[in-house]
């Protein structure tokens, strides 16, 4: 089967066709926008019809294309970046080039079968949208507490001691008690910021409500160390569990399948630095919940310290265990919705 490899810019497509043995049919650029997904749709038309078409960015510039040419029937699979960064050094062409980025993915592309479907709009996308923008807020809202930290060491000397965290109402009232009587610039900035950390403690808490309500009754909230968040981003992340074919391809979507590092009579795994970081990070919470308040992951890593693997190594199997039953309520999840809908 031939294969057509995409890679996607703000402003620009560029497009490469291989044949089924790898040789370049043709090459070409493209607008990103509406008419350029037209013109590009033909193209792959008259150039590889049959082809599998491979987009690298198909979560943010590529969305778009990729969704477009999905809806038009193609098969279009998502390429991950460290695949086609990987194969651009085997492409012999000098430098860094966007048709050259183009031949690595579609090389790609005609190598890798198992390369998951695109993702299409659906709820997860919503989903994954409210974790981040919560997120970012959180991440503000710390922004603005390190600023009045260093505000309150130079107004307040030792206050760290009753109110050190600015984190609960009680410690935020304190504060704007003691801050009360005080004049001055750096004063009304404090006040400033201790409004905003409260401003935006709210907004926190109305997505996470919203985000509560969206994965409430999902089954994937039974499993020890997965609260709502948590839930969440690995559904957001998942997007359609179908496109995977196993829990093995889900492990390895996770960044937690096992990568081996033995030599001679050593046998050992090493981190996996692959994968989709959101969702590895949501399993180590899981894993780091469980290795602290669940029996079971608590034996289980002690089994593995007995073998002699280290902390780190023994985490990271308890992370690949974790990954199958996370995949099978996350099956059940879906095919939950689709039963409802």
């Amino acid at each position: 089967m031939a294969a057509i490899g995409i890679d996607t810019h703000k402003r620009t497509l560029a497009a490469c066709a291989l044949d089924d043995v790898g040789a370049v049919l043709d090459e070409r650029v493209f607008d990103c926008d509406v008419a350029g997904f037209a013109a590009l749709a033909a193209w792959v038309r008259a150039s590889a019809s049959a082809a599998r078409i491979g987009v690298e960015g198909s979560a943010s510039y590529g969305a778009p294309v990729a969704r477009h040419l999905a809806g038009l029937g193609f098969e279009v699979r998502e390429v991950p970046p460290q695949l086609s960064r990987r194969e651009r050094g085997r492409t012999r062409r000098a430098g860094k080039s966007d048709p050259g980025d183009a031949l690595a993915i579609a090389r790609v592309t005609l190598r890798e079968p198992d390369l998951p479907p695109v993702r299409l709009e659906d709820r997860t996308e919503e989903l994954g949208l409210l974790v981040d923008t919560r997120e970012e807020v959180v991440v503000a809202q710390t922004r603005a507490r390190n600023r009045l930290h260093a505000h309150l060491v130079v107004l307040l000397p030792g206050y760290a001691r009753t109110a050190g965290q600015l984190v609960s109402r009680r410690q935020l009232a304190a504060i704007e008690a003691a801050l009360d009587p005080l004049a001055g610039t750096r004063a009304e900035l404090a006040r400033d910021l201790l409004a905003e950390i409260r401003t935006l403690g709210r907004r926190a808490d109305e997505l996470e409500g919203r985000i509560a309500v969206l994965v409430a009754g999902h089954p994937v909230l039974g499993l020890p160390g997965v609260g709502p968040l948590t839930a969440a981003r690995l559904i957001a992340e998942t997007g359609d569990v179908r496109r995977f074919r196993s829990p093995d391809a889900f492990a390895m979507l996770a960044g937690v399948a096992p990568i081996p590092a033995s030599s001679g009579e050593t046998r050992r795994m090493r981190l996996n630095r692959g994968g989709n970081r959101r969702l590895n990070r949501a399993m180590y919470t899981i894993a780091m919940s469980q290795a602290w308040h669940h029996p079971p992951a608590m034996a289980y890593l002690t089994r593995k310290r007995s073998a002699g693997m280290s902390w780190s190594e023994a985490l990271r199997c308890l992370k690949h265990r974790i990954s199958r039953p996370v995949f099978r309520l996350l099956q059940a999840g879906q095919l939950g919705s689709a039963s409802a809908g």
